[in-house]
């Protein structure tokens, strides 16, 4: 186990978690709007003030790649990055989707056929999206895509599945069925960033902080997005 401090920014709420042998030790946040660079620095400062009168070394920081903003995410990385260099510790990239569907395993009992879809909100009825079983395969790659009625029709008439994340809220009028759960007001934080970051430094999964780069929403509009998936 380790100690790491957890970054999040792909959204309009900036936070950060030092956690120890996989607890939370020190949280604060921010969900005022896209308020990132003013505080985030306080944010980072004060935890590091606590691991250091709790006499805590840090072993890695953590930091959400998105998808997301592009303004959350450079700022994000940037800090997180310069804490590395600084620090001489390594750093872990944490899957933005992944993070939301942590958020809703562990914060409701989940059967376990259930699927997880979490989306991230980029225009119109546009949303970065993926879906992943109880222990976080990948079903369904994470993609643009452009969400109508008969969006995962087939996978719907055979499981039930749990769409949360700001591009989920919007697209809870178009999905009409019955195995179609929405999860409201699930947004990526730090707090729940803990599992995943503990679980990629036990396995040495580091990016290179040379050529780290974030998972941009940009990036959507220079690919086709996918309609009608699994319809």
């Amino acid at each position: 186990m380790a100690t790491i401090l957890n970054i999040e920014t792909s959204t309009d709420v900036c936070s950060v978690c030092l956690s120890q042998d996989g607890e939370m030790k020190f949280y604060d946040s921010d969900s005022k709007g896209r308020n990132h660079a003013a505080v985030l620095g306080g944010f980072v400062k004060n935890a590091l003030d606590y691991a250091k009168q709790c006499e805590m070394k840090l072993d890695a920081v953590a930091v959400s790649i998105g998808p997301g903003s592009y303004t959350g995410l450079r700022i994000g990385l940037s800090e997180a990055k310069g804490l590395c260099f600084g620090l001489d510790v390594p750093l872990i990239g944490v899957n933005t989707l992944k993070l939301l569907s942590v958020s809703v395993m562990f914060s409701r009992m989940v059967e376990p056929d259930e699927l997880f879809v979490p989306m991230i909100d980029a225009r119109r009825m546009e949303v970065f999206a993926g879906v992943y079983d109880l222990a976080l395969n990948d079903v369904v790659p994470n993609q643009p895509m452009i969400i109508d009625e008969n969006s995962f029709a087939d996978m719907l008439s055979s499981h039930k599945m749990l769409f949360m994340g700001n591009g989920a809220d919007k697209v809870a009028e178009v999905i009409k069925h019955e195995n179609a759960v929405f999860v409201r007001d699930v947004r990526p934080l730090a707090c729940d960033m803990i599992a995943l970051s503990e679980k990629a430094f036990r396995e040495n999964d580091f990016m290179d902080l040379a050529y780290s780069t974030p998972n941009y929403l940009k990036k959507f509009h220079t690919t086709t997005p996918k309609k009608n998936v699994l319809g």
